[in-house]
């Protein structure tokens, strides 16, 4: 099958600044594909380019089989969008925003009529139907805006940053919406700063840094490709004793944090546990292990 979304040699540049360097990707149909990085890496450019908001100085993009820019309307008549801030209307109730987008679709009030049911109960939403958007939570707002992306029934919905500010239960929510969508078929690309999030919802990602695609791959792969299988992080007096014991193949020291990466946890944690004084933590290397060691430590503003 052909890719929902074809990039190559992906471009754009402001004045001297390049923002996306000549990047390749794909999404592949009924997968979720995650988009990483820090701040100002490239992806929300890169999103746009793929919306048909911005236009690219090099490269070629198809998305849904349309070339973008040149039809990027016909492309977004099949495409759901959940944006990074929530642009619900204030002044209209839950109902009212779901009828009011349809019609940017042309969608028939019978048809829309027909579907709300649907669409408020996957946002779960049924008692909040004729509730104002002022009247709603943070997390009643993010699943409104995914039911709103689907009103258009799309083949690709595009998600940034879907559960940000959100607390826990109104994320593992969200996680079953996106699953069903998986479900039922359609392609999800996401963006997230959550590195659980993402190595749980996406089958494919690419880590972004500078403009560039550092790898790709399933978050599985990514983390045997970068990481060794065990972390374990140690705190406390006489730490540095350990940094390259016989039992390390590589550390780092961050702050108060001794990071040590092993193939042989259980030998390091003995060693430990002679140590009363140093405290640890014992776990499987993740996804922040390798987002943190492509693109490094430094905080982005």
């Amino acid at each position: 099958m052909e890719p929902i979304v074809q990039a190559r040699g992906l471009r754009k540049c402001y004045g001297e600044l390049t923002v996306v360097d000549s990047i390749d990707f794909a999404v592949q149909p009924g997968e979720c594909f995650g988009l990483l990085g820090p701040n100002g890496a490239g992806k929300t450019t890169t999103l746009k380019m793929l919306l048909g908001m911005v236009v690219p100085d090099g490269g070629e993009l198809t998305v849904l089989g349309h070339p973008i820019p040149a039809q990027a309307r016909h492309m977004r008549q099949r495409l759901g969008v959940v944006a990074q801030q929530d642009n619900l209307d204030p002044d209209f109730t839950v109902v009212e925003n779901l009828r009011t987008y349809a019609d940017f679709f042309g969608i028939s009030s019978h048809e829309i009529s027909a579907r709300l049911d649907s669409l408020l109960t996957f946002a779960s939403l049924e008692h909040k139907a004729d509730a104002r958007i002022d009247a709603l939570s943070g997390g009643m707002k993010r699943r409104l805006a995914m039911a709103r992306a689907l009103v258009n029934d799309p083949q690709l919905v595009i998600l940034d940053e879907p559960t940000t500010g959100l607390d826990p239960q109104a994320r593992q929510l969200i996680w079953q919406r996106l699953r069903t969508l998986l479900q039922q078929g359609r392609s999800l690309i996401l963006t997230t700063h959550y590195m659980d999030e993402a190595q749980r919802l996406c089958d494919r990602l690419a880590i972004m840094d500078n403009g560039r695609i550092l790898d790709v791959g399933t978050p599985k792969a990514l983390i045997a490709r970068h990481i060794e299988p065990h972390v374990v992080e140690i705190h406390g007096p006489g730490l540095e004793a350990f940094r390259h014991g016989p039992h390390v193949l590589r550390s780092e020291l961050i702050g108060e944090t001794l990071f040590c990466y092993t193939d042989s946890e259980r030998a390091l944690v003995d060693a430990l546990c002679e140590h009363p004084q140093l405290s640890y933590l014992s776990r499987a290397a993740d996804l922040e292990d390798v987002f943190l060691k492509l693109t490094g430590r430094e905080l982005r503003e």
